[in-house]
């Protein structure tokens, strides 16, 4: 009996979530496409006429404008459910390497966690549900040293980062080790984000017209970082091997 209406709990739960969900978007994008045309946002000229304008802006008050970009990460990622790298990009661009890197790390952290408190409170069972047994045998590594773990787990991914938000619900993690083991562990995969996105902002300072595909490739402050994204992302995959190994 208790199982039937704990399944119906669920279906109420998830279909309010996903009303909610539709709405908020809904009315953003209604929001937003009403002052912009997908044909002015994409364009040259738009891209560099708001880069001056934040730019000056930041300038003016840097302190103000990095309040703002971490609110709107932290939104970013609970209530609107998004992932890292878009995120990162325009927080290099718009702010720079290492101040974009620390506002964007900052936000990534504080919305993650939100969604591991909601995700603990609403979501629990839906989780354990449908991942339990496929990560059952992380439950005990977990256990022996939490915070190492969750830091590895972090640093390595290899989950969609909002699964990644939600799965440590499993294993009742403390709320401030999820943070502090997101905190640190994303670092290095956004800091590299955030400076191809600081490349970008440096290579529209330096041409007024389109550049070439080719001069975006190889300019020194996109591909350095790509060859380190991608040798980031092979250390990655080798060490979820052992990290996810039965």
């Amino acid at each position: 009996m208790n199982t039937i209406v704990n399944m119906e709990k669920t279906k109420k739960i998830k279909l309010i979530i996903g009303i909610s969900y539709l709405i908020l978007i809904s009315m953003f994008l209604l929001l937003f496409f009403s002052k912009f045309s997908i044909q002015q946002i994409t364009s040259y000229d738009f891209i560099k006429d708001n880069r001056l304008y934040f730019l000056e802006l930041k300038s003016s008050n840097l302190f103000l404008v990095s309040l703002i970009f971490l609110f709107l990460t932290v939104l970013w990622v609970f209530p609107f459910l998004g992932f890292g790298s878009p995120i990162a990009l325009l927080g290099g661009f718009i702010l720079g390497k290492w101040i974009g890197t620390i506002i964007v790390v900052l936000g990534l952290s504080i919305g993650a966690t939100f969604l591991y408190i909601f995700g603990n409170y609403f979501l629990k069972e839906i989780v354990r549900e449908k991942f339990l047994n496929r990560f059952k045998t992380l439950e005990i590594k977990f256990k022996n040293s939490e915070f190492i773990y969750l830091l590895i787990y972090r640093f390595i991914g290899g989950v969609p980062w909002q699964l990644s938000c939600l799965l440590p619900t499993l294993f009742n993690v403390k709320i401030y080790n999820f943070f502090f083991a997101t905190l640190i562990g994303i670092i290095p995969q956004i800091f590299l984000a955030v400076s191809i996105g600081n490349g970008l902002e440096k290579i529209i300072e330096e041409n007024a017209d389109v550049p070439k595909f080719s001069d975006i490739l190889f300019s020194s402050e996109i591909y350095i970082p790509i060859l380190a994204f991608i040798f980031l992302v092979l250390t990655t995959i080798l060490l979820r091997k052992f990290f996810y190994k039965n």
